[in-house]
């Protein structure tokens, strides 16, 4: 008898295992989808049913008094009846806001820039995303609808969870795309999100760095920030926006033997192309854009492969000068770019300076051509 074709107990058993992992994965997947459809599910029926409610409370408002008073005492009161009921998910507050829920996306009444199916039974919007309740309250805080319609993208596209939305809105995400967007530019943002087609679009001005937890005016070296961004990285990359991989720190770049070392290094997978991230912590020099050159320069030639797209480099640094920019880089201005920074959350007030400066400079540089 020949022993080789009798299989070991020891190769039984490893495919027995085999076998049993392999089945194993396949009920986790089902098991896994099923709950999050579940509690997809779940978030849907509710957002319709918050819907109805304040839209009950504002027919109700509407059948009543006339008197603000009436309508706080309608709502103390039908919150106190649905605790007893249902528990602390319908305080006060709560239920305040499910009326503003209905206000705010009584979608057959406004032209809100999403377009939702609409339940004929009930006339309430079939919310299809995947945000829940603690998202649409945040949302509702943005009184802009463009803006509104952007961020309810972004965070269903990108899976934010409602602390992130919040960050995003905090810091301005939407204006400080929109600031180099013309007319036809501002309304894609609304009804499509952002999108990323050019090296430009993949740049925000300024970045908001305040999750470093490091103070505004503190003299930092450029070694301490690189740290604490290595340290946060992943909302460093949440910041940069989407398409950003993390490739190198302090890549090594030699040239006649000697050695020069690029800050960050990422792989931007949409636009397919290396993007080089030099890091100051004073205002941009001419030096600061002959350096971040000639790293793209480098990588153009030594490292990008025929099919990538052409090196990005960026400087971030405290403050810029656009015209500098131009002069010093050329046609490189598509190539390369400048952002500033800030340890803090943006006011609307900051950016309307902001982009009236840029503004103004444009129109000077326009003229001058």
């Amino acid at each position: 008898m020949n022993n080789k074709l009798i299989p070991s107990r020891e190769s039984v058993l490893s495919e027995d295992k085999s076998h049993l992992d392999d089945l194993y994965q396949r009920i986790s997947t089902y098991i896994d989808k099923a709950r999050f459809n579940v509690v997809t599910t779940i978030d849907r029926e509710m957002l319709k049913t918050y819907w109805k409610i304040g839209k009950d409370i504002i027919d109700a408002e509407q059948q009543g008094s006339n008197r603000a008073k009436y309508g706080q005492e309608l709502i103390a009161n039908i919150s106190r009846k649905l605790c007893e009921n249902y528990g602390r998910g319908f305080s006060i507050s709560n239920v305040r806001n499910m009326r503003q829920f209905y206000l705010e996306y009584d979608l057959l009444k406004s032209e809100y820039p999403i377009h939702y199916t609409v339940c004929s039974e009930s006339q309430a919007p079939e919310f299809t995303s995947n945000l829940g309740w603690s998202h649409y309250r945040e949302l509702m805080r943005v009184k802009r609808l463009n803006a509104r319609a952007f961020y309810e993208i972004e965070a269903s596209r990108n899976n934010w969870s409602a602390r992130e939305l919040q960050r995003q809105i905090g810091s301005l995400l939407y204006d400080r795309l929109a600031k180099s967007k013309d007319k036809e530019g501002l309304l894609a943002l609304s009804y499509k999100g952002q999108e990323i087609i050019k090296p430009e679009d993949a740049i925000k001005e300024p970045l908001i760095l305040e999750f470093l937890g490091l103070p505004e005016e503190h003299q930092y070296v450029e070694s301490k920030l690189e740290e604490a961004i290595i340290t946060n990285l992943q909302r460093f990359l949440l910041e940069l926006g989407k398409g950003f991989a993390f490739i190198a720190r302090q890549k090594r770049l030699t040239l006649d033997n000697e050695h020069f070392y690029a800050d960050l290094v990422f792989y931007h997978v949409i636009l397919k192309c290396y993007v080089i991230i030099d890091i100051k912590t004073k205002r941009l020099t001419h030096a600061d854009l002959g350096q971040i050159q000639f790293y793209v320069n480098y990588f153009d030639q030594e490292i990008k492969t025929e099919n990538d797209n052409p090196t990005i480099g960026l400087v971030l640094c405290t403050d810029k000068s656009d015209a500098m920019v131009r002069y010093t880089l050329g046609e490189k201005t598509k190539q390369i770019f400048a952002s500033s920074y800030q340890f803090h959350l943006p006011t609307e007030a900051e950016l309307e300076a902001e982009l009236k400066r840029e503004i103004k400079d444009f129109k000077q540089h326009s003229l001058k051509e």
